[in-house]
């Protein structure tokens, strides 16, 4: 690997250029009469036209292009519960991915509260002038309870990205590794390491895409979730999404960690640094396949778990091979969402944009180092965005009700890949 200091350049860079992202006019000022248009006395037209009717809104402002990022900076990458000020570097660098990728105006918003209440709340209340919402870096079980409730009460689509979207990139990823090692994904077993916001939500979108919740074990810092465990209770009173998950898996009722493990097909961890074992992998079923996701540091390096007989590994890191980004994901996803003016996102959403980043990246070429396409490839996003929209047209969430190759070339407009 090229021996590259990333967090020193991006200090560089964040001192070269004052932050990532900036607002900057759609139309040029050339004269008074400009500024008499787009502002007084001429605005009030403007502002009439929505009072009279707020749909009006998605047309004559730019909440037809335009999602809010909030956090409350309570699990920040690798790097835990930083708060909401040091969390702004992280959402200005998504503003930035979602506008070079997907086209899309994204303000950051970090919120400084750990009150479910207080955070629905203000996400109700400055949510009527956005597109949709996109929640980012909370912890569990806040961001479970946070997500389901702000689905429910706004009219514009929620999404929680280290829920949805990186379950998405990695349903993307088991669809081509089973491929090529031969093996079903909604027969396969499959041991899922750490139980927070990505297994938990990875889990549930598993069951919705066909794989059998009975062949799929899920564990924590304790081992694996199993009906007897002497915290069962306590997990029910304090995250009942975790509670439901345990109650649906594990139909072998498996007690013991190494045990899980055998005759296995799949890991899917993300935990920590060390959380998988060699040992591990070597009582797996022929041609396993490990996804080892936490950041920085994966729960067992590709060299270590290829020498073990992993036969496909993949990361959440760029510098090794297959690595499982949600960048890959939402920034097309809601490109989708927003040509075809969705009221809704839900996991169904994250299925389809899988099942097409899946099929993309197998017309590319995949093989055991490529199985998923990577940010780079562009033309990927558009292809995300059609699929998303065509499938909110089609389960009725969409009020503009165009076909898969309108919203390909409008998409690909707007992202600028024409």
């Amino acid at each position: 690997m090229e021996d590259i200091d990333y967090g020193k350049l991006a200090i560089e860079y964040s001192k070269k250029y004052k932050g990532k992202i900036q607002i900057k006019p759609t139309l040029k000022i050339n004269s008074m009469k400009d500024f008499s248009i787009v502002y007084t006395p001429g605005v009030a037209e403007v502002s009439k036209a929505i009072n009279l009717d707020e749909r009006m809104s998605w047309d004559l402002t730019w909440r037809w292009n335009t999602v809010f990022i909030l956090t409350n900076g309570t699990r920040v990458l690798g790097l835990g519960d930083i708060g909401p000020l040091a969390s702004l570097p992280v959402m200005e660098g998504k503003s930035l991915i979602y506008k070079e990728l997907g086209g899309v105006n994204a303000v950051p918003i970090p919120i400084q509260t750990k009150n479910v209440d207080e955070f629905v709340n203000v996400v109700k209340n400055i949510a009527v002038t956005a597109g949709g919402i996109h929640l980012e870096d909370i912890e569990s079980p806040f961001c479970f309870e946070v997500l389901e409730r702000l689905q429910n009460e706004l009219s514009v689509p929620v999404w929680h990205d280290d829920q949805q979207g990186t379950a998405a990139a990695t349903l993307a990823g088991l669809i081509n590794a089973t491929k090529l090692a031969d093996k079903d994904l909604k027969t396969a077993k499959i041991v899922m390491i750490g139980a927070g916001a990505a297994n938990i939500s990875l889990f549930n979108i598993l069951e919705k895409f066909g794989v059998n919740p009975k062949n799929v074990i899920l564990g924590d810092s304790k081992g694996p979730l199993y009906e007897s465990r002497d915290d069962v209770e306590v997990m029910k009173s304090i995250n009942r999404w975790k509670y439901e998950a345990m109650k649906k898996s594990n139909g072998d009722d498996i007690k013991e960690i190494k045990k899980s493990f055998e005759n296995a097909d799949i890991i899917i961890a993300f935990s920590r640094e060390g959380a998988i074992k060699e040992d591990w992998i070597k009582v797996m079923n022929k041609k396993p396949i490990i996804f080892a996701n936490a950041n920085p540091n994966p729960e067992i390096t590709p060299e270590k778990a290829k020498k073990a007989g992993a036969y496909i590994v993949s990361t959440g890191r760029s510098d090794y091979p297959n690595q499982i980004n949600n960048s890959l994901i939402f920034p097309a996803l809601f490109r989708g969402a927003l040509d075809s003016r969705a009221k809704r996102i839900d996991d169904f959403t994250a299925i389809s944009a899988a099942i097409e980043l899946a099929k993309y990246s197998a017309e590319k070429g995949i093989d055991t180092e490529h199985i998923i396409a990577s940010m780079e490839d562009k033309e990927l996003y558009p292809r995300i965005a059609s699929a998303v929209a065509e499938d909110s047209v089609k389960r009725g969430f969409a009020e503009i009700k165009e076909g898969k190759e309108y919203f390909y070339n409008k998409a690909k407009e707007i992202i600028g890949l024409n």
